[in-house]
């Protein structure tokens, strides 16, 4: 992505959960936090599940070129608990030491877009080979899978079952595959599909979005909305164009 505001100014984003981990490179200037303990600390980083929303200043100067990873994908190509990453953005250098600064500099020299993602395929097609298939991924994959289905209206007890498990057991290999509890990760599809819903149907009332996208009622889609969005659905609709990362 370039920055595409005309007049080359900055701009006021707000980032909320969207079930997804991404690695990001930032080609131009970073971005900037409001909230300083979630700063971008580097050009080059790995951004985890996160667990509420932020709000970053947008440069003028933006170019950026992000792999976004499906909810178990990020474990296949870091050889560390994808919990590790809960809530923050880590530098790459961190996980790869010089590899980080020879890729982004293999980027930031890449004239066209399919040079960028030639470079980034055979990055990560070599990190596949690092690490063996790891013994729970499919399990969790079946999870995610059975999750997306319903749209985030499941039930815990129901997916360990499936991937014959006890609850803590799942829960725990659940947090070190996808970097979030099951709840969190439920609570955050059922947001996004809630988001994706409104997209498709700009008209529906927010009563009947409630229903329709598995809360109990107005009352707990508003808390949920206020907790991953700071707003409340009729806010969060009314300043965003309802757009969904995760069903999108």
């Amino acid at each position: 992505m370039e920055n595409c505001i005309s007049n080359g100014t900055e701009y006021l984003q707000r980032i909320v959960p969207n079930g997804l981990m991404e690695l990001i490179f930032y080609l131009g200037d970073k971005p900037q936090a409001l909230d300083k303990a979630k700063n971008i600390p580097e050009n080059a980083c790995l951004s985890g599940q996160q667990k509420g929303y932020y709000d970053i200043i947008v440069p003028a100067k933006l170019s950026l070129f992000s792999i976004l990873f499906q909810p178990h994908g990020a474990s296949m190509f870091f050889d560390i608990p994808i919990s590790e990453f809960y809530d923050q953005n880590i530098p790459l250098k961190y996980l790869l030491r010089d590899k980080a600064i020879e890729l982004e500099s293999d980027l930031y020299e890449s004239k066209t877009f399919c040079e960028k993602i030639n470079i980034v395929e055979n990055f990560l097609t070599n990190q596949l080979r690092k690490y063996p298939k790891k013994y729970e991924l499919n399990r969790i994959g079946q999870s995610i899978a059975l999750i997306n289905q319903a749209k985030g209206i499941i039930n815990i007890n129901f997916l360990s079952s499936e991937a014959c498990l006890s609850r803590k057991q799942y829960e725990r290999t659940f947090l070190e595959y996808i970097g979030t509890s099951p709840k969190q990760f439920i609570k955050t599809v059922r947001f996004q599909n809630a988001i994706h819903c409104k997209s498709k149907n700009k008209d529906i009332q927010l009563t009947e979005l409630a229903y329709d996208c598995g809360y109990y009622d107005q009352s707990h889609m508003i808390n949920d909305f206020k907790t991953l969005s700071g707003m409340t659905p009729k806010q969060y609709f009314s300043k965003c164009e309802p757009y969904s990362d995760y069903f999108q």
